[in-house]
């Protein structure tokens, strides 16, 4: 045997061990790939009814919000309704009922005062300077 026949058996004997190494590698990947096609196919399977149910969820979410938002401006209508016949209450009735109030209140003073101190006429009344002093004011000053 040659030199140039060795050299050729050793490139044979390589290249053999290169295609058995790429067709070990090629089987490994087509291995892979069987495995990732049966997995996306499984994640699909279960995929699709998930998302057929997250969006009836979703459009069940939109509709109750719907009735909400519905509910909300039905609520701030009466609101301002409420506001306005307090309003319109307080205008009516507060300046009377506050009048009406005031009256008893002076009323049940001077029934209380006139029940409590005797009749008292009074007295004439002293000028001071171009002011007026009550008899009740000279009294004090006296003790």
């Amino acid at each position: 045997m040659t030199g140039g026949e060795v050299a050729g058996i050793l490139v044979a004997v390589f290249w053999a061990i290169l295609v058995a190494f790429l067709a070990v590698a090629l089987a490994r990947l087509a291995q892979t790939l069987k495995a990732t096609t049966k997995l996306v196919a499984d994640v699909t399977e279960q995929a699709v009814p998930l998302l057929a149910d997250a969006s009836a969820t979703v459009r069940t979410a939109q509709t109750q919000l719907e009735r909400v938002d519905s509910i909300a401006s039905d609520v701030q209508e009466v609101t301002s309704n409420a506001s306005a016949l307090s309003s319109t209450v307080a205008s009516t009735f507060g300046g009377p009922l506050v009048k009406v109030a005031a009256f008893g209140y002076g009323v049940r003073q001077a029934m209380s005062r006139r029940s409590q101190e005797p009749q008292r006429v009074p007295g004439p009344r002293q000028v001071i300077v171009g002011r007026t002093v009550s008899g009740a004011r000279r009294r004090k000053k006296k003790g």
